[in-house]
Order: C-alpha cells, then sequence, then structure tokens
C-alpha cells in the first residue's frame, strides 16, 4: 500500500505507477529533501531521473531559492567551468564581458547536474572543491568565492567503472554519493508499463484530438514483456506514433509488434514466439568466445589426427640393402605423416589469420559505427570505451 504523502509527491510531479521500488526512491528523496545532503540518483537513460531533482528541492528549505538543472554532457569541454563557475572578462577569445556562472546564480538554491559522469576531470578538481568548502574560483581570476548551493547529480554512466579506468575521481564519487537514490528499469515496474501507456495515450488523443488508442489483452502482455531499452521516453514515443498512424483504435499483440525496434524483439521470451538473443553490449564477449571455443576444437583436432596417425602401420617400408648399400623406400599412395601433419599445421595458421583479435575488433568497431549512423560518441558508449579510444582505432584501421 502506498503513502498517501508519496501518492501526493506522485501527483504533483506528475509520476505514473504503483512500483514498490520507485516508491521507495520517492520516499527517500522526500527524506532527504530537509538536509544540505549531496544527492546522487542513477538509472538508465530515459527512466525519469529528473524528476526526482526537483521534489527535493520543492521540499527543502531552499524551495524559494534558484533552481538550475545542467546537462554536463551536452556542454563543450572547453566552456565548461565557464558555464559552472563563470568568468572574468577577458578571460579567454570571446569572453567580452563578466559571467557569474551557475554556481554564482543559485547561491541560496539547488543545482541539478544531469549526466554528471561526462564531466572533464579538469572540471571534477573544481566540483570537489565546491563540495569539500562551498568555494570556486572564475576562470580568469584569483578571487575565491563563496556559494552556498545544494547539488543534485544524475548518471546513466556505471560510476564505479568510470573510476576503475580513471575517467572519474572516487573522491568525488563519494562527495557526490551520500545519498545514493537507484531509478528502477522500466521493463522491472510490471504493470507500470500498461498504466504509463494508457496515460500518454490519454494525453495524445488530447493533443491531436482523436479517440485514444487501447490495447488488447495480448498486445498488454507484449508490452510488459519487451525490454525497453529507452525506458519511459522510448514507450511515450511508440504511443504517440501509434495514435498518430493507426486508424484502427483497437491495437493488438500484431499490430504492437510493427512499433517495437527488431533488435529489442529478440529479448522477448518464447511466448512470443522470438528467439531470445544478447544484446550488442555483450557481443564482443560472445566474439571472444566463440574465437577460444573454435581455437580449442582445432588443437584437439590436430591432436586427434596425431594419435591415430601414430596408431597406423607405417606408410613407408624400409627394404634390406641391396648391393649398393643403400636402402630403397617404397613410395606410399596416400599422403605421409608429414604431409598431414603440415596441412594441420596450415589449417591452424589459416584460422589464427582469420580470426585474429585485431579483425574482430575491427569488425564491432564499424558495426557499431553503422549501428549508430557514424555518431562516436553514441558507438564509444555502446563499445564501452572512450571517445578517444575510438576516435585512435578508426585511425588505427582506417574507417573513416
Amino acid at each position: 500500500m502506498i503513502k498517501p504523502e508519496i501518492q501526493q509527491v506522485k501527483n504533483r510531479f506528475g509520476i505514473i505507477g504503483n512500483n514498490e521500488t520507485l516508491a521507495r526512491a520517492i520516499d527517500i528523496a522526500m527524506q532527504v529533501a530537509p538536509t544540505d545532503l549531496s544527492v546522487l540518483i542513477t538509472g538508465e537513460s530515459g527512466v525519469g531521473k529528473e524528476s526526482f531533482p526537483q521534489i527535493i528541492h520543492q521540499y527543502s528549505r531552499r524551495k524559494h531559492g534558484q533552481y538550475i538543472a545542467v546537462n554536463c554532457g551536452a556542454i563543450p569541454e572547453g566552456t565548461i567551468d565557464s558555464e559552472l563557475f563563470g568568468h572574468e572578462k577577458g578571460a579567454f577569445t570571446g569572453a567580452i564581458g563578466e559571467r557569474k556562472g551557475y554556481f554564482g546564480e543559485a547561491d541560496g538554491g539547488t543545482i541539478f547536474l544531469d549526466e554528471v559522469g561526462e564531466l572533464p576531470l579538469p572540471t571534477q578538481a573544481r566540483l570537489l572543491r565546491v563540495l569539500e568548502s562551498g568555494e570556486f574560483i572564475k576562470v580568469g581570476s584569483s578571487k575565491v568565492e563563496k556559494t552556498n548551493v545544494r547539488i543534485v547529480a544524475a548518471t546513466n554512466v556505471n560510476l564505479s567503472q568510470a573510476i576503475a579506468s580513471g575517467r572519474f575521481r572516487e573522491d568525488l564519487f563519494y562527495r557526490l554519493n551520500t545519498v545514493p537514490i537507484q531509478i528502477p528499469p522500466l521493463r522491472e515496474r510490471g504493470e507500470d508499463v500498461v498504466l504509463l501507456f494508457r496515460k500518454f495515450a490519454s494525453d495524445f488523443a488530447e493533443k491531436y484530438r482523436m479517440p485514444a488508442i487501447q490495447l488488447t489483452e495480448d498486445a498488454r502482455q507484449l508490452l510488459q514483456a519487451y525490454y525497453w531499452p529507452g525506458n519511459v521516453r522510448q514507450l511515450k514515443n511508440i504511443t504517440e506514433q501509434i495514435s498518430i498512424i493507426e486508424t484502427n483504435r483497437e491495437i493488438n499483440a500484431s499490430i504492437l509488434n510493427h512499433y517495437l525496434p527488431a533488435q529489442e524483439r529478440q529479448r522477448l521470451p518464447a511466448l512470443f514466439g522470438i528467439k531470445e538473443s544478447k544484446s550488442f553490449e555483450s557481443e564482443r564477449e560472445i566474439l571472444y568466445q566463440v574465437l577460444f571455443d573454435m581455437r580449442q576444437d582445432v588443437t584437439e583436432l590436430k591432436k586427434l589426427v596425431h594419435e591415430i596417425m601414430n596408431e597406423r602401420p607405417p606408410s613407408a617400408a624400409v627394404v634390406p640393402p641391396v648391393a649398393t648399400g643403400v636402402p630403397t623406400i617404397i613410395q606410399p599412395s596416400v599422403k605421409s605423416i608429414h604431409q598431414v601433419d603440415d596441412d594441420i599445421q596450415d589449417t591452424e595458421e589459416y584460422v589464427e589469420e582469420t580470426l585474429a583479435i585485431d579483425d574482430a575488433e575491427k569488425s564491432l568497431i564499424r558495426k557499431a559505427l553503422e549501428k549508430h549512423h557514424g555518431k562516436r560518441k553514441d558507438a564509444a558508449k555502446d563499445l564501452r570505451i572512450s571517445e578517444r579510444t575510438l576516435y585512435r582505432k578508426i585511425k588505427e584501421y582506417d574507417l573513416e
């Protein structure tokens, strides 16, 4: 049973669903709101993380102060320090005037740093200083300034992996993660998917002045079984597409299937007659395992042939010496042991050559770039490598 105060928050901020994990996340946000503790909100892209900083701000003593949301991933690395901390006139080319910066503007309020995992390391050091002492220095200045800002951060990046690879400061992680809030992905929210679909369908029916679409029972089952990699954002987009395109307002599983991306439909259970397969994220591991298994098979085959040949009678016999004293070799009609061995060796070299790790890596990078239409940032994220590494690999393999 959901608490009345949690239901009130859901109504106020337009949060749909009865999932217990979601309700727990709302409860934590309400409990931590009156304090000044830093909060780190984690969850996949599209789960609705942006609602929780607003809950924290509105239920805090800072609710009458400024609330500023900053998308750290959308600001270029060269200007992000200026955006966050401000700059002095003439600090860099184009700085024709003084800028206050978000930490100066939000003094006494709350700053929401979305995609905080995308911050460059120098900016992370500046942010750490603000969290520890409330102090910062504008770009091009030597004067230390003070600010009283509550920081709420969010990320869909695995920060533990980012720390291990040197892309995120461990001390900053612990400062931000004073209170963690985990938002569940849509695929783990059960019947919430149907409730959200119904709400979006009603909204679009009102927006486009048409009857609302409705789901049949098999369509509801399909909706709940789908993986939803884009979470609530993806569900909303698909609902809008169906609302506009379909003339039949009753949507069955067959119609719904046309709007679900084929790659993700493969994750549906056998109930819908579709085979389950791995995602692109695990394709590298699958390929390496296949290479390893094939190498083992070739090695076992080579050993087996050697054992068989060793058990057979010799293919060539030595005739007792004749008058010349030189033994005569009877040539067999089949390949000799050495010829067989040479063939086996050649096979192994061929497998090693064609299945080299470099070729596999090159193929994966090409596939990722094609999948994301040449967008290197998305391709690097899919491959779980940095954009800089991807750029180097593209040059190395001549994939421009």
